[in-house]
C-alpha cells in the first residue's frame, strides 16, 4: 500500500508541474499579464499625449492666434505698429 501511495503522490506531482511552470502555466500566465498592464499603461501615456499634439496642430491650421502666440514667445516676434520694451534689471554689484 505505501509504495502506490507513493507513486499516486509522485505522479499528482508530476502532473502539477506543467500547470504551475509549463509552457502555458500559473506562472508565464502571471508574467504575461503583468507585461500587458506596463503595456496598456504606456499606450494611455502616449495616446494622451498624441491627443495633446492633435490638439495642437488642428489649433496651429485653424487659427492665426496660435501661431502669432508661438510666435512671439518661442521667436521675440512683435507687430508692425506695436513697440517693444526690453527692461534689464542690474546685475548685483561683485562681491568685494
Amino acid at each position: 500500500m505505501r509504495p502506490l501511495a507513493l507513486a499516486l503522490g509522485t505522479l499528482l506531482v508530476l502532473i502539477q508541474y506543467p500547470l504551475w511552470f509549463g509552457k502555458g502555466g500559473w506562472l508565464r500566465v502571471a508574467e504575461f499579464e503583468r507585461e500587458v498592464q506596463l503595456a496598456q499603461e504606456r499606450n494611455d501615456r502616449l495616446a494622451a499625449r498624441n491627443a495633446a499634439l492633435d490638439a495642437e496642430v488642428r489649433d496651429l491650421k485653424q487659427g492665426l492666434e496660435a501661431v502669432e502666440e508661438r510666435a512671439r514667445f518661442e521667436l521675440g516676434m512683435v507687430r508692425r505698429d506695436e513697440v517693444f520694451f526690453q527692461v534689464v534689471e542690474p546685475r548685483a554689484q561683485a562681491q568685494r
